[in-house]
């Protein structure tokens, strides 16, 4: 136990003496504890190699690496209790070790602070292909109602087959309604639908001339079917001469009151019917529904004479009347619909559509909304006709005109949740009718287009071209009926009007819907190339405040108030 083992060289056997630690170091490695001294590990690089380049190497280059596994000594054991000499190292490595600890450290890479991820707000991003049913409240309530009209009608074409095939007076009286009243029914159908295609086709060629024709024309044919009902010398005739006679009066105070307002609307006109022209088959959803309406009207013709061998005819001609109202309606809206979305495309994307999936869509998807829109808006417009007439009329002095304002601010509140502009989004977006309203009346107060929209009168043309092809049926039928027969004179001339107007209506959606677009588009992205400065221009014509611009709503005068 008292042989020195040979881990060391003479110096380092000197250094032990020299410390008197020699014998204590040579008991641990008998004993078997895991000390083990730098020398054992050591191993020296050659002399004539410069440790100043090593230092230049970067702490993750291989070499660097290599070298300092080669310098680098065992830690102690955690069983070593008590420190242990170092031999002392020879002059290179002493050099060695002194460089490495006069070099700095190589600057350890800070970590850089993760930055907290916060919540991205996810932007809204309106699909254009939604595949959702808007309104279906409203969608299966018009499912029921054709349901129960077709049953109706059916059910009263039986009856009248069996009235005819019965002797008696009712099988004399039906004759006599198909010999001098179905004729006359039909012609007026078929007048009403050739007039609506005379009518669009008019006011797409000629639009600047055809505004100022339809409101003046329109006057003139109402008074002249008016005159002509008085000149029949009926009770039935003369009331409905009357009635005539004064929406004529009506329409021609009117026309002198928007008067200044019918060159923007020629300008809108021309505008926005710039891109018919590259969809060659835009006009085949009027066709359709024109086509479907004559079919329609035939069959709810035949429904009325068959109410005559049943019970309340009156009432029961009544319902079929609002039926075949809101039908035609829906039939109309659907046209709206259909090209809304083709012209809102072109606008807001660029895109050529399909007509016929636009058309498809306007048939399955938005058909609730076209149900909704169908009753909800024709209320809303009658109503808001009537206030703003109360709002003409109102006197300080007169209690029953003492609402008129909170009247018509009512019925504003409401048009802004239903209108006919949110056709567009609807078509466009496949929003619901109350939202679809809502949005685009934020668009056009956000745009500060609520004056202009609120003063155009292209909605207000597409109904007097309706009036004027129901007046002109009217004059036709019952000239025609006077010659043959007089006992349905006034009866056929009602219905020869409600047919004309509904006729004319549904073929007149296609302009109507390219107006909307232009303006809702135009409201949605004002710096797309291809709007002008048609609509931003009037908006500055209506801040200046100019009256020939906007016509302010006019007054009695106080003298005729009381």
């Amino acid at each position: 136990m008292g042989a020195t083992e040979p881990g060391g060289n003479g110096e380092a056997e000197g250094e032990e003496r020299e410390n008197g630690k020699g014998g204590e170091g040579l008991k641990d490695l008998e004993k078997g504890e895991v000390n083990i001294q730098k020398e054992s590990v050591q191993t020296y690089p050659p002399n004539e190699f410069h440790m100043s380049r090593v230092q230049r190497l970067s702490a993750t280059n291989p070499l660097r690496l290599v070298i300092d596994n080669a310098t680098r000594v065992a830690s102690p054991s955690p069983a070593q209790t008590q420190p242990h000499s170092r031999p002392a190292p020879t002059p290179l490595h002493h050099h060695q070790q002194q460089q490495q600890q006069e070099a700095p450290p190589p600057p350890q890479p800070q970590p850089q602070p993760q930055p907290r991820s916060t919540p991205t707000p996810q932007q809204n991003v309106v699909s254009l292909n939604s595949r959702a049913y808007t309104n279906k409240i409203s969608l299966f309530v018009f499912t029921l109602h054709m349901v129960l009209a077709v049953g109706l009608v059916g059910f009263l074409i039986f009856k009248g087959v069996q009235g005819l095939l019965k002797e008696g007076r009712a099988q004399r009286r039906e004759k006599r309604v198909l010999k001098y009243f179905l004729p006359q029914v039909e012609a007026a159908a078929t007048l009403s639908i050739t007039l609506a295609f005379v009518w669009q086709k008019a006011v797409r060629l000629w639009p600047k001339f055809m505004v100022h024709f339809i409101i003046w024309t329109s006057f003139s044919l109402t008074l002249a079917a008016g005159i002509l009902l008085i000149c029949f010398q009926t009770p039935a005739t003369d009331g409905i001469g009357v009635v005539f006679i004064a929406f004529a009066i009506g329409n021609g105070l009117y026309a002198c009151w928007v008067t200044q307002r019918t060159s923007f609307c020629s300008k809108i006109f021309l505008k926005a019917l710039e891109p018919v022209s590259k969809f060659s088959d835009l006009n085949q959803p009027t066709y359709w529904m024109l086509g479907s309406g004559f079919v329609w009207m035939s069959f709810w013709i035949f429904a009325v004479i068959g109410a005559l061998n049943f019970y309340v005819p009156p009432l029961i001609i009544f319902a079929l009347a609002l039926s075949i109202a809101w039908t035609a309606e829906v039939m109309r809206n659907v046209a709206n619909l259909t090209v809304s979305r083709v012209i809102a495309l072109y606008y807001l994307r660029g895109m050529q559509s399909s007509t016929e999936f636009c058309f498809q869509r306007a048939l399955s998807n938005n058909l609730g909304s076209a149900c909704l829109g169908s009753l909800y808006v024709p209320s809303i417009e009658a109503l808001r006709i009537v206030a703003r007439g109360l709002n003409l009329i109102e006197g300080e002095d007169e209690f029953m005109f003492s609402c008129a304002h909170c009247c018509l601010r009512v019925m504003e509140s409401i048009f802004r949740r239903g209108n006919g502009w949110a056709y567009v989004q609807i078509a466009a977006y496949g929003k619901g009718f109350v939202k679809a309203s809502q949005d685009t009346w934020e668009l056009f107060v956000k745009r500060e287009m609520t004056e202009v929209v609120d003063s155009d009168i292209t909605s207000a043309i597409c109904f007097l071209t309706g009036v004027c092809s129901g007046s002109i049926c009217t004059i036709a039928v019952c000239s025609w009926t006077y010659s043959v027969h007089h006992g349905y004179l006034g009866t056929l001339a009602v219905l020869s009007a409600f047919i004309g107007y509904l006729m004319t209506r549904i073929a007149m959606a296609l302009p109507q819907a390219c107006v909307s677009c232009y303006y809702v588009c135009y409201a949605e992205n004002p710096e797309n190339r291809l709007f002008d400065r048609t609509i931003p221009d009037r908006i500055d014509l209506v801040k200046s405040g100019r009256l020939d611009v906007v016509v302010p709503t006019p007054r009695v005068p106080r003298r005729f108030q009381r």
